[in-house]
């Protein structure tokens, strides 16, 4: 990931600067040249607006009083080629009932004379970073567009690895284990190969944590009338319900072990039999499993039967937690807060890059869930409780500290978390690299596979 401000200025971004005034003119051109911004002059309004084709300016700064055409007449006919654009007035001294105006008509800000320069590039600056979310929110819904065959969302080397997995698993019959943390999408991800899998039959979710043992089979497997006190008739169970279609079974480390094998059992030979008959029922379901633990350790301490745990585990894909993929973020929240906006019928509300670097910094215990719930409450306007990025984020000493954060990320990724082969790869002692680790508080353990 750059350590750049994702959604800062963009670069090569041009400045359209219309001012008839050739001394203004050459004042606020060498400011912004000064500044980095690349600026393209015009003397009158009418050039500059024939002067914009396919590729608009980053923002546009406007004299109000001009020959011809005004400013406030050029700001209404730009708005309505490229609603987005950011376009700065400057007005007259006093003039602020016509400021007001501009406001209300669109424009991004107003600059009123005289104006020293650093106020100048301080709002084009502010401008173009506007212009660069925008541009950023756009790219985000078109690949939000190239992504509605999952809804596994994402551009991570991990996630495509995952929908290619999808995509070749999905039309087979095979049983599948998915593992992953807690709200790391493992219910969607099984939605997603039911999907793909051109099953008839329906998607079945049942959560072996939320199910009292005692009615765990009967929940399962189903019961005929009369099974046992209050069984007043039959019921089909979970796996007879997935007939010619999918049954997820959730949080599988839950379920109790004398009924792991019977699951074998049906997984075995595709028959299922109701609590209370010896009346063997065919079935044909996929079954999914899922599971937030590692269920070899779970084998191991006799919590988990062994062979149910291979017959599982043929085929397995491994979800990803969201700290390892935050490159993700951007189109997740994009997705997130669009559909949030749809559901409470309001407008997308637009964030910084403050706010992406605040989202990108947080650690995500709770996953893509949690993700989803912070992009809620941003919709509705509510502190996300996140912690707030320093306000030197920009500065060289805060994006060095980032760089170096990240590179340390990359290398402790690539070795599995071994801090000695990461000393390696970074070319620095393993004394330098556990001082940054400590300074940058960086737990290696997080990245052991």
């Amino acid at each position: 990931m750059s350590t750049e401000n994702p959604i800062s200025i963009a670069e090569g971004g041009l400045v359209y600067l219309i001012e008839d005034d050739e001394i203004v003119m050459h004042a606020c051109g060498q400011a912004l040249r000064l500044a980095g911004i690349p600026v393209h002059g015009f003397g009158d309004a009418e050039t500059a607006l024939a002067s914009i084709g396919g590729e608009r300016p980053a923002a546009v700064i406007c004299d109000v009083q001009l020959p011809g055409m005004d400013g406030m007449s050029l700001l209404v006919d730009l708005l309505r080629l490229d609603r987005n654009l950011p376009v700065i007035l400057i007005t007259g001294h006093g003039d602020i009932s016509l400021a007001v105006k501009a406001m209300r008509a669109g424009a991004y800000d107003f600059i009123e004379k005289p104006f020293h320069s650093e106020r100048l590039v301080d709002v084009v600056r502010r401008a173009m970073e506007r212009r660069a979310l925008a541009t950023e929110n756009q790219r985000l819904k078109d690949q939000l567009q190239e992504l509605q065959v999952t809804p596994l969302i994402g551009q991570s080397p991990a996630i495509q690895q995952v929908r290619k997995l999808i995509a070749a698993l999905a039309p087979t019959s095979a049983d599948l284990l998915v593992c992953g943390e807690t709200g790391s999408g493992k219910e969607v991800l099984a939605k997603a190969v039911h999907t793909a899998s051109g099953r008839r039959g329906a998607f079945v979710a049942l959560n072996c944590a939320a199910v009292p043992e005692n009615i765990f089979e009967s929940e399962m497997f189903g019961h005929e009338a009369g099974a046992f006190t209050g069984a007043s008739r039959r019921r089909i169970g979970k796996i007879e319900y997935a007939q010619s279609g999918t049954l997820f079974l959730d949080e599988i480390e839950s379920m109790p072990l004398n009924l792991q094998a019977k699951l074998l059992r049906v997984l075995q030979e595709r028959y299922v039999e109701r609590l209370g008959s010896n009346t063997p029922i065919p079935v044909d379901c996929r079954v999914i499993a899922a599971t937030k633990l590692d269920l070899k350790q779970a084998c191991d301490r006799g919590e988990f039967r062994a062979d149910l745990y291979y017959r599982l585990n043929v085929v397995s894909i491994e979800l990803p937690p969201l700290r390892k993929r935050i490159d993700d973020i951007p189109l997740l929240m994009a997705y997130f807060i669009a559909d949030a906006a749809r559901r409470y019928q309001c407008e997308p509300p637009q964030w910084s890059s403050r706010d992406l670097l605040r989202w990108q910094q947080h650690d995500w215990p709770g996953n893509v869930r949690e993700l989803r719930n912070t992009a809620e409450r941003f919709c509705l306007g509510v502190e996300d409780g996140l912690v707030q990025p320093p306000d030197n984020a920009d500065s060289l000493a805060y994006r060095l500290e980032q760089t170096e954060h990240e590179l340390i990320q990359e290398a402790l990724r690539s070795c599995a978390g071994n801090v000695v082969h990461a000393a390696k790869v970074l070319k620095i002692s393993r004394k330098t690299l556990y001082d940054k680790l400590n300074r940058l508080a960086i737990d290696p353990s997080g990245f052991r596979q």
